[in-house]
């Protein structure tokens, strides 16, 4: 009876898994359901889509560069928990200052978004690391499956709050309604740094999870990184931000607060968290599935998943029924949910571990480039011509096939090479 009831005790492992995988669902909540509206308040305050996608660029630049140099202090000074917490107060905090801008501070806002991105950026590297001291002992997959799943429960409720908030807030003027859906943002914020002060207070040491390794395996590119990084980077290049897709689709299809109508007026303002919680829930089972895939067939995984989202700016951007936009989101929350599984688990199999924050670093460098530099070219295409926008979105994206092919053929010569030096 004792027996049983040991083994049905969660070990201190899991629980830490558990526990921060709860401070991600708050801190997703807070800035998924701000990421759902960004692009429009934007818009709304008088920032151009040039403007919006150079931001949102600079923004995810700013968030994956910089992962490299706070991943290297981070393995540096061994402060795993200052690194956290200093990442979370900015991440979660920026983004219920966005309420306070005023009805023309489109500069002030995108301040803020590059400070919450800076915020993501010094966390991530010492939360994956903490993140896996803890699941060498429950199992990698199983661990971040916990973790990517919690995340994406936040992603999906952050967005369905602002669209309650959004429904119950029927008096002032659109801005006012955007500004009261940011403020209400403050509470799954705060709710995030309490529950990360319980879970550093539970466990101060999470480093002793797992031992330290017996010895050092230098870290050398090989090309199958480097096609791996080319690849992913175009991807990366082509695949539209989400506040570039929000914007067009505030401008497209929605009806203004103000009785004023496009066009195409198909769908209600206060409906566009919506979208992006469909999204989300899109994202979560593609992670799932693509995942799983990896799991049997490696990197031609990313074949499929790039076959398959690609074509969403066609539908999104070209389309002119809700049709066309329902099924262009989902297969953007393809792509989003994809190369999420994905990435982390191509880049663990290439790199040793005692090296892998390096690789992490190198890798999304790279990919913080190239979404910076894409953003930036389709938000000033956006501005000239949506069918150039359109193609090269949709290019950028097929032209990193060949490049996931090289991929797989490289890493099988480099096996062998290896296999036969060790005979």
């Amino acid at each position: 009876m004792e027996e049983n009831r040991k083994k049905k005790k969660l070990s201190a492992a899991m629980q830490f898994i558990l526990l921060f995988g709860i401070v991600s669902l708050f801190s997703d909540m807070t800035h998924e359901g701000a990421t759902s509206i960004r692009g429009a308040y934007l818009s709304l305050l008088g920032a151009s889509a040039a403007t919006i996608g150079f931001v949102s660029g600079l923004g995810e630049l700013v968030g994956y560069s910089m992962r490299y140099v706070f991943g290297r202090m981070t393995d540096r000074t061994k402060k795993y928990w200052p690194m956290v917490i200093a990442g979370y107060v900015l991440d979660v905090l920026a983004v219920p200052a966005l309420a306070l801008v005023g009805e023309h501070g489109w500069i002030a806002a995108c301040v803020l978004l590059v400070i919450q991105k800076m915020g993501k950026a010094i966390k991530k590297p010492a939360k994956d690391t903490v993140m896996s001291f803890a699941a060498s002992q429950e199992g990698a997959g199983k661990s971040f499956g916990i973790q990517e799943m919690l995340d994406q429960i936040g992603a999906f409720l952050g967005p369905v709050l602002l669209y309650v908030v959004m429904l119950l807030k029927t008096d002032g003027t659109t801005y006012q309604i955007y500004s009261t859906c940011f403020a209400v943002l403050a509470v799954p914020g705060v709710l995030t740094l309490l529950l990360l002060a319980v879970t550093k207070r539970k466990f101060p040491n999470p480093e002793k999870f797992e031992p330290e390794p017996k010895e050092y395996i230098p870290f050398k590119i090989k090309k199958s990184f480097v096609f791996y990084i080319t690849g992913i980077s175009l991807f990366a290049f082509g695949f539209l931000d989400y506040s570039l897709v929000v914007m067009h689709i505030s401008r497209t299809y929605t009806t203004l607060s103000s009785g004023m109508y496009s066009a195409t007026a198909l769908i209600q303002e206060n409906t566009l968290p919506l979208l992006y919680a469909g999204a989300m829930l899109v994202d979560a089972v593609a992670a799932m599935l693509f995942g799983a895939l990896f799991d049997r067939i490696g990197v031609k995984a990313l074949v499929f998943s790039t076959l398959v989202s690609a074509p969403f700016a066609i539908l999104v951007f070209g389309g002119h029924s809700l049709t066309a936009l329902y099924i262009g989101i989902a297969l953007w929350g393809v792509g989003m949910g994809a190369q999420e599984s994905i990435m982390k688990a191509a880049i663990s199999g290439m790199v040793p571990k005692n090296s892998r924050a390096t690789g992490y670093g190198i890798f999304e460098f790279s990919f913080g480039i190239f979404w910076f530099l894409g953003s930036w070219l389709l938000g000033n295409l956006y501005d000239q011509s949506i069918t150039w926008l359109i193609g090269v979105s949709v290019a950028a994206q097929l032209v990193s096939i060949p490049f996931y092919f090289l991929t797989v053929r490289e890493r099988k010569r480099e096996n062998a090479q290896e296999n036969s030096s060790a005979a």
